[in-house]
């Protein structure tokens, strides 16, 4: 089953703005692409993906992309679920049997966890795979056979919509548990669960490791983020 992996990126001068109160901007953008960076390496590693398309308008993205990835074009940058379309229809086109739809923030995802996802949902023949947030209630993946199976709808409360989506099409579906998936970045309480989570483990997300290194050199701590976040909150 011929698989492709999608991964929607924004321009990075733009992306992760609810991290502002944390993060100036040029730090922003470096956590941004050294995350984009480790989901790229992951899906590399993963047997079970046969080619990525990155979907961005951003010269970065493109740079780091190249060799990897084929890079389609996101001109009207309308968002991930607009974006996600543009490498779904790709993946018609290019004649995929399904899609796995990755988000460019989740730089935890490990490879093997995946290609044990892609096995399972075959194996049981899964039109969609819904992966759920930390929260249980976000999309950090979808994997869709075929490739149009539903349309893509992220955002807040969007586990509910793929689930939704599926039943009203009458697909066989589920949600799926898949630990180096649940963490997504886009909240101070994001990051500072992340950091957290990154220091009670060497393995992968190197890349990110790194921008989180540099962070703390100009003050940053997760306990800094994490009160940021309630205070925003509050």
């Amino acid at each position: 089953m011929r698989t492709l992996a999608v991964v929607p990126i924004k321009t990075f001068d733009i992306a992760k703005q609810r991290l502002a109160r944390t993060l100036a901007r040029g730090s922003r953008e470096s956590l941004a692409q050294a995350m984009f960076a480790d989901v790229l390496a992951a899906l590399r590693r993963a047997r079970r993906i046969d080619a990525i398309a990155v979907v961005t308008c951003d010269a970065t993205a493109d740079s780091l992309a190249r060799g990897m990835a084929t890079v389609l074009r996101d001109r009207a940058q309308a968002g991930q679920s607009a974006a996600a379309e543009i490498g779904i229809e790709n993946a018609v086109r290019e004649g995929f049997d399904r899609v796995l739809l990755v988000p460019g923030d989740t730089p935890l995802v490990d490879a093997h966890e995946l290609d044990v996802l892609l096995e399972r949902v075959a194996a049981d023949r899964l039109a969609v795979a819904i992966v759920g947030d930390r929260h249980g209630t976000g999309t950090n993946a979808l994997v869709l056979s075929p490739p149009d199976a539903i349309k893509p709808s992220f955002g807040p409360d969007s586990l509910a919509r793929h689930t939704a989506a599926a039943e009203a099409a009458g697909l066989p579906h589920r949600v799926e548990d898949v630990p180096s998936l649940a963490h997504d970045v886009d909240t101070p309480e994001d990051l500072a669960a992340l950091a957290a989570l990154l220091t009670e483990t060497r393995l992968g997300a190197a890349r990110t490791r790194g921008a989180l290194r540099q962070l703390e050199r100009s003050g940053f701590t997760a306990a800094t983020a994490g009160s940021g976040s309630a205070a925003h909150q509050g």
